[in-house]
């Protein structure tokens, strides 16, 4: 376990290594905006930043500010997630975008409490915002910064399956006091953990604090469970995502048994982006049934609406 006395050796050494091996992200440029390093946190939740890459930067091109986002139909935002996975997450930036227009004057707040008030908004990323965007001194704690901090300090191979309030206090315990410090440290094990000790494959070898890490001087130790990917073919998560991707494609409302039944011939030929999201649902060959359940889930979601026309992208 690290003491008082180790942890200015132990901040020096991780941002040091940061300072020499982060990535290059465009929402840690200099230059990036408040709106952009929101966008960012919204996105990366629960998916790699390749994915996040090039949706970012297509929706900081169309809306660079939250009132470019906030004149656009909520329909818009989720046509524009494209494949990034949980699609209520893009309602949600839209609903912080109209608060932000509401409330704010179309300017991200820099405290915890105001970014926490915002709709969609948790703790993780009001803190974060306010730590990468405002250098704010805040306790940011994602997977990445928990597996550091249980391997590095507590020497277990993994965090809890679920966020405790014990690695919340050792996470505050071990916060550079400075607020610019804070801020580095808190992207510096964040990296740490995407890059070099990772669930999976941790490269410790790379690793600026190997030598004072708790797992590697306990012998390695398996972890007490093994981390589970979530199951895609044939689920009900596959088949909603197949239908709103044809709804993402249509300039328009798609009638539903063009969405439940077999293939029907629009008249659209082999070609367009409409023709191959249908083909790719129709080839799935999932009952009507669960065609039924996934259409269900996103009108209740308010993913999309039904009108006498069809069903739709929310206006």
């Amino acid at each position: 376990m690290f003491s008082r006395r180790d942890l200015p050796a132990l901040h020096r050494s991780v941002i040091e290594w940061f300072d020499t091996a982060a990535r290059d992200l465009p929402w840690r440029s200099p230059d990036r905006s408040a709106w952009g390093v929101l966008v960012s946190e919204v996105m990366l939740q629960q998916t790699p930043v390749v994915r996040v890459l090039p949706v970012w930067a297509e929706w900081m091109a169309r809306w660079p500010s939250p009132a470019d986002l906030a004149a656009a139909a909520p329909g818009e935002a989720v046509r524009h997630w494209g494949r990034l996975g949980y699609p209520r997450r893009a309602l949600r930036l839209h609903a912080a975008a109209v608060a932000l227009v509401d409330r704010h004057g179309g300017a991200v707040p820099g405290t915890y409490g105001e970014l926490l008030a915002l709709p969609g908004v948790g703790s993780y990323t009001a803190a974060a915002v306010a730590a990468f965007a405002f250098g704010q001194r805040e306790n940011v704690v994602d997977t990445n910064i928990r597996r550091v901090h249980a391997r590095a300090v507590t020497g277990t191979a993994l965090p809890a399956r679920s966020l405790t309030a014990a690695e919340m206090r050792l996470a505050a315990d071990l916060l550079p006091a400075e607020p610019a410090e804070s801020v580095r440290w808190n992207a510096a094990v964040m990296e740490l953990g995407a890059l070099v000790c990772t669930a999976r494959s941790p490269q410790c070898g790379q690793c600026p604090v190997r030598a004072a890490c708790a797992w590697l001087a306990a012998g390695r130790p398996a972890p007490e469970y093994v981390p589970k990917g979530q199951a895609w073919a044939g689920t009900d998560r596959q088949v909603r995502g197949a239908v709103l991707a044809v709804l993402r494609e249509a300039e328009g409302p798609v009638v539903r048994d063009v969405l439940l039944s077999g293939p029907i011939d629009l008249g659209l030929g082999g070609e367009g982006r409409l023709s191959a999201a249908l083909s790719r649902l129709h080839r799935l060959g999932a009952p009507e049934e669960q065609r039924g359940r996934a259409l269900a889930g996103l009108l209740d979601d308010g993913l999309a609406e039904e009108t006498a026309a069809g069903i739709q992208l929310p206006a």
